[in-house]
């Protein structure tokens, strides 16, 4: 029998379901009394090692270091470290702080569970912990420069013939991923195959890290790339390629990092852990605040943080897609968030279509027991409690499934029927 996560996300007892323009006004909620003030609530530790790779992704966490939300809550010690790339911050985080690693990061969130599981950590299992979604949307893909005449969008299929007679003279035809099996990969993936391209067959889908990108494409080593900004407005303004879609297109308001920590960090010290997730969820209201993305900008781009330019960063984050094909979006709702729309929850059901789209791309087993899983490493019970402590209950949602997802190829998610979405084919037949 197929152990798949079925079970009904029942609501939190006596809680409406909240309506959209409730949401948006906690955005804007005054959230200052949100000091911590009791003995119990006084963390174990004052400090915490937390990496980051420097995409727009992570910049919550910069924000609650730069703008004193960690020292509010009695961890004015925490260290917030950038990393060149994925494979290196999972190293770190297998290390831990104690052996010259971190304590958490800014993740890719399926990584927490391919850490969980040791299917990236050489065999060794990492007990990890999801205790926030950074962000929502913000990833995106870009093509080179030879494709421009293309305008290529949502529609992939005119690069098939393309891409058949580059293989049949013997080209290697690389499109480039921050990490496997992860967002990025998968919705690569999912654009390729919706116009009739077989990322297995017909590509060589490759990782890069997100820093190496533009380069790469100057180099003329790949063809497209999908990753989080600023790398697609740099490479736009060196004129190297343009952006096909923003990966909000692919599925509105699509999850994204993680504040993932080292379970026996958070096993170790709770109330320490508690304070650290309350300093970046008022951080995330920070960043989503209109009045504060110039100083934002600042911050970030210092060489410390993410070291871009603020015109480089700044227009996707306030919502300006240029594509550098002519076409422009002003005002996109498809534009990273940080806490608008339940960016911030750790929806349970966002877990198990990772681990079921895993299962689709053959890297699980079918009959892989979900929910063992998702109940040992989303701690949204923690989300959950940081929320209280900073006066935001009523960003609480009534259920730990966001329900029914949509995507741009037709195809749906219903967490109460996973198999469905499974079984869907993974490759569109395009004649």
């Amino acid at each position: 029998m197929v152990k798949l996560y079925r079970r009904k996300f029942i609501a939190s007892a006596g809680a409406a379901v909240l309506a959209h323009s409730l949401i948006n006004r906690v955005a804007t909620a005054n959230f200052s009394q949100g000091v911590y003030a009791t003995y119990s609530d006084t963390p174990e530790v004052t400090t915490a090692t937390l990496g980051f790779v420097a995409v727009s992704s992570c910049i919550p966490l910069i924000i609650a270091k730069a703008k004193g939300f960690f020292t509010k809550y009695g961890m004015p010690d925490v260290k917030v470290v950038k990393q060149p790339s994925w494979a290196i911050l999972r190293d770190k985080l297998m290390l831990g702080a104690a052996d010259e690693g971190v304590d958490g990061a800014h993740l890719l969130f399926p990584m927490a569970y391919l850490m969980a599981t040791g299917e990236i950590c050489y065999g060794r299992k990492v007990p990890m912990y999801i205790l926030a979604r950074l962000n929502v949307n913000g990833q995106g893909i870009s093509v080179a420069n030879s494709y421009q005449d293309l305008k290529l969008g949502l529609d992939s299929s005119p690069l098939k013939s393309i891409f058949a007679q580059k293989t049949q003279a013997g080209e290697t035809v690389r499109c480039a991923v921050p990490y496997r099996r992860v967002t990025g990969d998968f919705f690569m993936r999912w654009w390729l195959a919706n116009g009739g391209i077989d990322p297995d067959r017909d590509t060589s889908v490759i990782v890069v890290p997100p820093p190496q990108m533009v380069a790469s494409m100057r180099s003329g080593s790949m063809e497209a790339f999908c990753v989080v900004d600023p790398w697609h407005q740099r490479l736009i303004k060196q004129k190297l390629g343009y952006s096909t879609v923003t990966t909000g297109e692919l599925w509105n308001n699509h999850p994204e990092k993680a504040l993932a920590v080292r379970a026996a960090w958070v096993d170790k010290y709770p109330q320490a852990a508690k304070m650290l997730l309350a300093a970046v969820l008022e951080a995330q209201i920070w960043c989503d605040q209109p009045e504060n993305k110039q100083e934002l900008l600042q911050i970030v781009s210092q060489r410390q943080w993410m070291g871009v330019k603020s015109d480089v960063i700044g227009d996707r984050l306030l919502g300006k897609f240029d594509y550098g094909n002519g076409r422009v979006v002003e005002n996109s709702p498809h534009a990273i968030k940080y806490w608008r729309d339940q960016a911030s929850y750790p929806f349970k059901s966002h877990d198990l279509w990772f681990l079921i789209e895993d299962m689709r791309w053959g890297n699980r087993s079918p009959d892989f027991a979900t929910k063992p899983l998702i109940d040992a490493v989303n701690r949204e019970d923690l989300w959950r409690d940081a929320a209280k402590l900073i006066g935001q209950e009523a960003a609480i949602p009534a259920s730990t499934s966001r329900g029914v997802e949509k995507f741009f190829n037709g195809l749906e998610f219903d967490p109460e029927n996973p198999l469905a979405y499974l079984h869907t084919p993974k490759i569109k037949i395009v004649t």
